[in-house]
């Protein structure tokens, strides 16, 4: 299905910042915004074989469907906003993103809440000419839906269903939907984590839930042994086969993808005694460059009748310590005896694999998967798609003056209750280059403009110019789960020129270069950078770096 370019929608008016925030001194205006990253592993891959991820950074909890020879896949994005970034693929390793569902501030408000609540595990799928995203908003009125014709956008404003938990699918049988998702078990709770798997008709017509909800899984695949946080549930059919899979365990390094299957849809339905079909948590801790935390599968088949999996999983530099996030993997799912399988109990998760038996889709620019790099001149009409902000913008605080991009303070970062003046992108690669070019004049104390790295409202970095006891300093601060910043390193700096600011990331170390009039000085080498991992920071996003200006 061919799909339509990005609309100037209501986001895009955001994104393009007209109609900017009332002036306030000290505007900060960035020339441009360079990316280079290279992955930890490094592989050949032959024209026959593709490579994993597929989706390189924060991109986790994927979802699929197939329309034609067209794959849609859409992930999860929190309270980051534009959110629920849409995907396209004709081969399934070649993925352009192609909008964000949510792209409009009045579709959801994500005003006051975390970095890791919002939207969770969103599910795409298709019928009758529309397109659907159901999807959990956390702390945000909970479950909803939205429809497309196109999967480009725009998408519909929210049509809230009323149920509780997380993670709901769409099963298609016929002309007949049933949503599937995580809820609370129909017993006392027995431990922390125990959950259930439910299921109840939907009536896409009326956008209603209709009829009696029933438990189809409690606790998970074996209740004795106190399995966690069963969620991610999807049905397919098969060989007169009702097949439910889900993750299982948390989505830690025990994460890990189950099968169970039933004659009906509502159950009884029985585990297989093979299970996990998909985890890494068995095998060696010490191994070079670990796969971990596998798990939240989503199967879709091929024309030809082959089927594929996209799941999550991470890539550690140390003891479970990813900056990155969780990220969008793919494998081929084999069947015996009636039986999915991914991979095989102590099998290591391939960086290379062969290509479907799919023609090849052109690259997109950037690419999501691999080595690459790419340059924002922001010289568009509006910000690229794949830049995200902090919870929903009440007013615009930036605009785009032919190749700057110009901001404006709003609220500090680290203000849960605010919007920071912070657009960045995905840290996709754990050896990353980020540089922008700055031109920025601080005129009191705690003003500042640069280049923030944001995992958390408590676990972030600044690098930029400033002014400390009224004198103007190129400073780096960071928060480490705290509700105040810690000065690491400072310098005098004459801020009437410009200054081009650079990161260096290399797994859990991060190194801080300005030039000034054509030198080039290193304000930090060897900071530790750990505290931007997803174990320390807590939550489920990963680093997000870009521009900011604010207040301290």
């Amino acid at each position: 299905m061919a799909h339509r370019a990005f609309r100037r929608t209501a986001a895009s008016f955001l994104l393009a910042g007209l109609g900017a925030a009332a002036a306030q001194a000290a505007p900060a205006r960035f020339d441009e915004f360079r990316y280079e990253g290279r992955a930890q592993e490094q592989v050949t891959v032959a024209a026959d074989e593709y490579r994993n991820p597929v989706l390189s950074g924060y991109y986790p909890d994927p979802s699929i469907t197939r329309v034609g020879e067209d794959y849609y896949l859409v992930t999860s994005s929190f309270t980051h906003f534009p959110g629920l970034p849409v995907f396209h693929s004709r081969d399934l390793v070649t993925w352009k993103q192609i909008g964000n569902a949510i792209d409009r501030p009045e579709q959801l408000d994500f005003s006051g809440l975390p970095v890791s609540q919002g939207v969770f595990a969103p599910d795409i799928s298709y019928h009758d000419g529309l397109f659907y995203i159901v999807n959990t908003c956390v702390r945000c009125k909970d479950n909803f839906f939205i429809t497309a014709k196109d999967p480009a956008g725009p998408w519909s404003d929210p049509v809230w269903l009323p149920f509780e938990g997380i993670d709901p699918s769409i099963y298609w049988e016929g002309d007949k939907a049933y949503i599937i998702n995580n809820r609370a078990p129909d017993e006392p709770k027995r431990y922390d984590g125990h959950r259930a798997i439910w299921i109840q008709e939907f009536d896409w017509r009326s956008g209603k839930m209709v009829g009696e909800s029933t438990q189809l899984v409690n606790g998970g695949i074996d209740i004795r042994t106190k399995p966690i946080w069963i969620e991610g549930p999807h049905i397919i059919k098969k060989d007169g086969f009702y097949y439910l899979i889900a993750a299982e365990g948390g989505t830690g390094d025990k994460h890990s993808e189950v099968v169970l299957r039933s004659e009906k849809l509502r159950g009884p339905y029985v585990p297989y005694q093979g299970n996990p079909i998909l985890s890494q948590r068995t095998l060696d801790p010490e191994r070079p460059n670990p796969v971990t935390s596998a798990g939240h599968a989503k199967f879709v088949q091929t024309p030809d009748g082959a089927w594929w999996a996209t799941f999550l999983a991470t890539r550690p530099y140390g003891d479970d310590l990813y900056n990155i996030g969780r990220e969008t993997f793919l494998l081929p799912v084999t069947w015996r005896d009636g039986w999915p399988h991914i991979l095989p109990d102590g099998a290591r998760i391939p960086f290379v694999a062969k290509r479907p038996a799919l023609p090849a889709d052109r690259p997109g620019t950037p690419p999501l998967s691999g080595d690459f790099g790419y340059v924002d001149s922001f010289d568009r009409p509006a910000l690229a798609m794949q830049w995200i902000g902090v919870r929903t913008p009440k007013a615009p605080f930036h605009r785009l003056d032919n190749g700057t991009l110009v901001m404006e303070p709003a609220a500090a970062m680290g203000d849960q209750q605010g919007v920071p003046a912070f657009w960045g992108r995905r840290q996709q690669h754990h050896i990353a280059t980020v540089s922008t070019v700055l031109r920025y004049d601080p005129e009191k104390d705690g003003e500042r403009a640069g280049l923030a790295a944001m995992q958390s409202d408590q676990s972030f970095l600044f690098f930029g110019l400033t002014r400390i006891a009224g004198k103007p300093v190129i400073a780096l601060t960071t928060r480490n789960r705290a509700q105040s910043d810690t000065v690491v390193a400072s310098a005098p700096i004459d801020p009437r020129g410009p200054v081009t600011l650079t990161i260096r990331a290399d797994g859990g170390t991060m190194a801080f270069d300005y030039t000034v009039g054509g030198k080039t000085q290193t304000l930090k080498a060897d900071l530790d950078a750990r505290f931007l991992s997803t174990r320390q920071a807590g939550g489920f996003t990963g680093t997000v770096i870009g521009p900011y200006a604010g207040r301290n």
